[in-house]
């Protein structure tokens, strides 16, 4: 029976851990798609298996956005495209996918090796893609994705002989630029670079000197746009302009072409990792730069940068602020914010009416707000006539509605609809502060309403400020508080320094500190002897009544503050806390022996005389190194300008005060 119930309770307990441990679940994140392929009269169509997606609680509903290169050259962006091989050689097919609103990873790209099914090589192929250069330029940028830290990002290099002035069979050189200098770490890892065309690898700073590019960018979006001047302008600025953009990122990679046909495209496919280290704020805005240089004197060399958002998740609907991170010191009431609100129709239907709802942070004015540009592109509703197409901006108490009426914007499921493009759009403005703000993270959020459908929400764009350097000065003086004795801090001091830390810190920062002080010691009694000793001055006997010693001490030390915290209260008054550790640089300590003598002559006279006796002197130096603690308070500017302070100083070995009234000025 024991037994039995022993088995039974063991049975019991095995269960109830079974039913506690949580159930692994599949790993189908690392499940690449399964590609299918189907060739019909000459053209494959493509399609894929890919895993279910997985839905966010409160988002909208998960869908896959798609990018396939086919191995010769050619692209697409739609969910089951179909292509046309330049021949019957065996290709690798990659299939990128991206998951938006989902929870998952993105699911891994693998090569599919195929061999394009017929009798011959087709002459005819379909790698021209006449919807990617909408930019009117010789070259262009487009990626798959905005770039997520440590996952895949592919972007497309296009570049094209738009057979101006009649020049047949261009040659030149075409380059990426990536990871831009204004962050310190790289946020890409070029993993590969496939060409087609025979492009070879090249150095462009070998074209320093030969490539001409001016500074006329145009209003085009969502880059900017850069083309050159003729020739025969002058050489000089055109050649210090390129030098100038090659400085403005770290990595290049370049290729020469040849033989490049009138009106011929050709795409240079980019397979980019982004590093776990990229800047992690997702308001930031990342560049890179495609340079289109011609070989011919009389084209033109090109720039193409694509600006693009990283994100911690793939979202179509974003809100982008650009450089939002601010330097604090040159941050004025009238530094305008570059604010974008992305959106995209992702229904099986046109949209009509978009509401796009910005909350306004209070330390905007709203009257100075400007709206830039649009997509679609449309004219304010005030100079609008009934039933056109128009955008209505509408201010409320701490937000501002751009209200798209009248407008058709196609969505992604729509039947017919293949151009991602068309499904999209945006509203960007600018808007100034009301006066300088506080140095507090600025956060603005955007609700986007298609129709009469539930909003949805964006991510939260946020303004940050640098920290930036404050260096300073402080000048003190300081005395003891008790009994004076033979320590650094029993003797009045003049303190000279200079302090670091962050610019105009709101509350709470670190603050760093070094400074000399000079402790200048009052003569005091050491020793006392009042017995009665006989000496002889001069031949004649003498009673030695009195004998002091007294020591003169001189001190400079050098201190160092590593650790402080400092806390604002105001714009008027602070207050910190910390160590600092103390180094005897000189102490010189000088001993003198002071005697009463006194002496009786025959006639009964009484004579007293007083003799000093410098004794040898006592020199340290770099010695006697000391840690205490202090507190203090300050009144004045104390984020940045000049501030009073009282600093009470306490060495805990030695069981000592000292205050010190000082003066700090931060710039």
């Amino acid at each position: 029976m024991r037994t039995v119930l022993f088995t039974l309770f063991t049975c019991l307990s095995l269960a109830k851990v079974i039913a506690q441990t949580p159930v692994a679940i599949p790993a189908t994140d690392t499940i690449p798609p399964k590609i299918i392929t189907l060739t019909e009269n000459g053209a494959t169509k493509f399609s894929a298996e890919l895993r279910p997606l997985r839905p966010i609680a409160g988002a909208p509903a998960p869908f896959y956005t798609y990018f396939w290169e086919f191995g010769d050259g050619g692209f697409s962006f739609e969910e089951n495209p179909s292509h046309i091989f330049k021949s019957l050689d065996s290709v690798k097919v990659r299939l990128f996918a991206t998951n938006n609103y989902d929870d998952g990873k993105r699911p891994p790209t693998r090569p599919k090796p195929i061999k394009p099914a017929g009798n011959k090589p087709l002459m005819a192929s379909n790698t021209s893609q006449p919807d990617f250069f909408k930019m009117g330029g010789s070259t262009e940028l487009k990626s798959n994705c905005m770039p997520k830290p440590g996952d895949e990002m592919m972007l497309v290099l296009g570049y094209r002989n738009k057979a101006e002035n009649g020049i047949q069979n261009l040659n030149g050189t075409l380059a990426i630029l990536y990871n831009d200098k204004e962050f310190s770490n790289n946020n890409f890892i070029l993993e590969e670079a496939r060409t087609y065309n025979q492009e070879k690898k090249s150095d462009i700073n070998l074209l320093v000197n030969t490539a001409f590019v001016s500074s006329q960018k145009s209003n085009q979006e969502p880059v900017y746009y850069a083309s050159t001047q003729p020739y025969f302008h002058s050489d000089k600025v055109e050649k210090v302009l390129l030098k100038e953009k090659l400085k403005d990122f770290r990595n290049i990679q370049a290729w020469h072409f040849e033989n490049l046909k009138p009106h011929e495209e050709r795409f240079v496919f980019l397979q980019f990792k982004t590093t776990p280290e990229m800047l992690k704020d997702t308001n930031a805005v990342v560049r890179l730069s495609g340079a289109f240089i011609p070989d011919h004197p009389l084209l033109e060399t090109e720039f193409f940068t694509i600006e693009l958002q990283i994100v911690a998740s793939h979202d179509p609907n974003k809100m982008v602020l650009r450089k939002s991170r601010l330097n604090y010191r040159f941050t004025s009431r009238n530094r305008e914010l570059t604010y974008k609100v992305r959106f995209q129709n992702t229904g099986k239907g046109p949209a009509k009416k978009i509401d796009v709802g910005v909350s306004i942070s209070p330390v905007f004015n709203p009257s100075t707000l400007k709206v830039i540009k649009t997509k679609p592109e449309v004219i304010n509703c005030d100079s609008a006539y009934t039933s056109q197409s128009c955008l209505q901006t509408l201010f409320k108490a701490d937000s501002v509605h751009f209200v798209f009426n009248n407008i058709y914007l196609p969505g992604m499921q729509q039947k017919g609809v293949k151009d991602a493009d068309s499904t999209m759009g945006f509203v960007e403005y600018k808007i100034r502060f009301k006066e300088k703000p506080e140095k507090l993270p600025i956060k603005s959020g955007a609700a986007i309403v298609f129709d009469k459908n539930e909003p949805i929400y964006t991510n939260r764009a946020v303004a940050r400020f640098k920290m930036g350097l404050s260096p300073g000065l402080i000048i003190g003086y300081g005395f003891p508080l008790g009994h004076q004795g033979s320590g650094y801090l029993d003797a009045k001091n003049i303190t000279i320094g200079a302090t670091l830390s962050p610019y105009a810190s709101h509350r709470y920062y670190w603050q760093a500190e070094a400074f000399l002080s000079t402790y200048q010691k009052n003569t005091y009694p050491a020793v006392v002897e009042n017995s009665r000793k006989d000496t002889v001055v001069n031949n004649v006997g003498y009673v030695i009544v009195d004998k002091q010693l007294f020591k003169t001490s001189k001190i400079l030390t050098v201190n160092a503050v590593p650790l402080q915290l400092r806390y604002n209260l105001n714009k008027y008054v602070a207050v910190g806390v910390g160590t600092f550790l103390t180094l005897d640089l000189y102490h010189k300590t000088t001993n003198e022996l002071r005697y009463q003598l006194r002496t009786i002559n025959a006639q009964g006279t009484i004579t007293e005389i007083n003799l000093n006796r410098d004794m040898e002197p006592l020199n340290k130096s770099f010695s006697d190194i000391r840690a205490s603690v202090f507190a203090d308070v300050q009144f004045g500017l104390v984020r940045v300008g000049p501030a009073l302070g009282f600093r009470y100083i306490y060495d805990p070995s030695n069981r000592k005060n000292n205050l010190t009234t000082y003066l700090a000025w931060k710039f």
